[in-house]
């Protein structure tokens, strides 16, 4: 199928991307559609209860929880953003993706990529606070810092995507038109320019210094310190007790930061599509899957939360 494209200044500018998806595999486009199709169904279905269940029950509403619901807010965004165009691409003989449509799909990936790093290092800092300092928790984690901690987190990640989506879209774009990966991202996206990226590549390195390092330092100093602290506890039973109530975010952030370095700790000019793929999966399908499922197997106030307010009969009380 012949580009859509528009003349200027004598080149002419792609209009539409083609997502090169999987279709390198062909033999596995079945396996693969039913593979995202039931991730997003569980991611989708995972999250919206715990929005609603953290919103629903009077014992959820604390700031652990709080920021739990916008991580969950923040997964359903991501998701919805790029798995119903995977699944549209796997139903496809050929998936395109208008201009328009990248950018829009880059602005939220990066809104969501961003606000998940930001609210992992707030949830681990509450944690800090619930187990060091317990004492003064109440006051350091009041209603008003979690309101300005969680809204500093949405603002400061909506500019943080749109300088990059802005600076993406002054780029030109004249062919090839295949961006070798199945979402629109920015690594890809540079490698097709035909215009001048340096800036662009600054500001990447500087955002993926301070989202991805300095939030993954913060979240391993405050975790030292739980673990330190935790260490001091005479009995096994309070050692048990105390790192059960950070173990579920420990996993989370394992699992999503091991998907973010991969994907995003190389120089665009080394960018490998197929490494890229399988990191891309992780933070964008798995990992918002895995989260929910995490915090409710493993969280008794979850369980007994969602059990009052599913209409499921009660076999017994969770301990």
């Amino acid at each position: 199928m012949e580009p859509s494209r528009t003349s200027k200044s004598n080149q002419t500018l792609v209009t539409e991307f083609v997502l090169q998806g999987f279709s390198e595999h062909p033999a596995l486009r079945v396996p693969l559609l039913s593979c995202f199709l039931a991730l997003y169904a569980v991611a989708l279905t995972g999250n919206a209860l715990i929005v609603a269940i953290v919103g629903c029950s009077a014992g959820l509403h604390s700031p652990m929880y709080f920021f739990l619901s916008n991580l969950a807010t923040m997964d359903i965004i991501c998701t919805s953003t790029i798995l119903p165009k995977v699944l549209a691409g796997l139903a496809a003989q050929e998936n395109t993706i208008s201009y328009a449509g990248c950018m829009a799909q880059l602005f939220f990936l990066l809104w969501s990529g961003s606000s998940e790093l930001l609210l992992l290092s707030v949830m681990a800092f509450d944690r800090y606070v619930a187990i060091c300092r317990p004492l003064h928790y109440s006051g350091i984690m009041s209603p008003r810092v979690c309101a300005a901690l969680s809204g500093g987190v949405w603002g400061l990640c909506v500019l943080n995507a749109a300088v990059h989506t802005g600076l993406t879209a002054r780029l030109s774009f004249c062919g090839p038109r295949v961006i070798t990966h199945f979402f629109c991202e920015i690594p890809p996206l540079l490698l097709l320019s035909c215009s001048p990226t340096r800036v662009n590549s600054i500001v990447t390195v500087l955002a993926d210094g301070f989202y991805g390092f300095t939030n993954f330092l913060l979240t391993l100093v405050s975790y030292g310190c739980i673990i330190a602290s935790i260490l001091r506890i005479r009995s096994a039973e309070g050692k048990r007790r105390a790192f059960s109530t950070c173990s579920s975010h420990l996993i989370v952030v394992s699992v999503y930061y091991t998907a973010v370095f991969c994907a995003y700790i190389t120089p665009a000019s080394s960018y490998s599509p197929e490494r890229s793929k399988v990191a891309g999966v992780l933070y964008t399908a798995l990992s918002p899957t895995l989260n929910p499922l995490v915090y409710t197997l493993r969280n008794a106030e979850v369980q007994r939360a969602l059990g009052q307010l599913l209409p499921f009969p009660r076999r017994g009380t969770v301990n």
